[in-house]
């Protein structure tokens, strides 16, 4: 009985311990990803939109190859009211070393440095990286330039797997696709307009706690 009770005990810490994931629904197929503990605001924020279903049927307005999808602009949902679209406050940057751009990170979109010298996040509007892999001399100058110093593994991951690292602490990451990456390809390859929106629509249906 009393194995018993402490093999209950643990299984409940087990459970506990595994992220939560959620996953979009896309025109072009499904997206699963978790969110990161340490960027809570992001988090906290981005389950709040969830909950409200804010991000039903908005586009991915900005799609650039090799580089990032971007969503969230609640202003491209169809028949949406703009007078009743209010911005909400945007979001104190919440960068944190080991969160770093690459392929299948989530983050939060913002305004420019000039008119955002704190680099806070939007409310709503966020990227899926696809990114590119980078050679060893390229992340050499864009250490140099950033001033960012990568780990091994960091390096690893930027010259096999890929990303956009000339982005770290420049753009809060907040989450990662741990399943889908396929779509975040199949859309970042949509014929686009010169100023990079999407040439057909595409869409989240929904975004939902698994």
């Amino acid at each position: 009985m009393y194995f018993f009770t402490l093999f209950i005990a643990f299984m409940a810490l087990s459970c506990q311990s595994e992220a939560q994931t959620y996953t979009i629904e896309t025109s072009l197929g499904n997206i699963q990803f978790k969110l990161y503990e340490k960027t809570p605001l992001h988090k906290a924020n981005f389950e709040k939109l969830i909950e409200a279903q804010a991000y039903d049927n908005v586009l991915f307005h900005r799609i650039i190859k090799d580089f990032m999808i971007q969503t969230g602009d609640l202003s491209t949902k169809p028949g949406a009211d703009l007078s009743a679209i209010v911005e909400e406050e945007t979001i104190p940057a919440e960068f944190v070393p080991e969160y770093i751009h690459k392929k299948g990170a989530l983050a939060a979109a913002r305004t420019g440095d000039q008119v955002n010298p704190e680099l806070r996040s939007s409310p709503t509007q966020f990227y899926i990286v696809q990114g590119k892999t980078y050679s060893e001399d390229e992340l050499a100058q864009i250490e140099a330039y950033t001033g960012k110093s990568y780990t091994p593994e960091e390096k690893a991951i930027y010259t096999t797997t890929g990303g956009t690292p000339f982005l770290d602490n420049n753009y809060t990451v907040f989450g990662e696709v741990i399943d889908g990456l396929d779509v975040v390809e199949k859309i970042s390859l949509a014929p686009t307009t010169p100023r990079d929106s999407p040439l057909e629509d595409i869409r989240i249906l929904k975004i939902t706690k698994d």
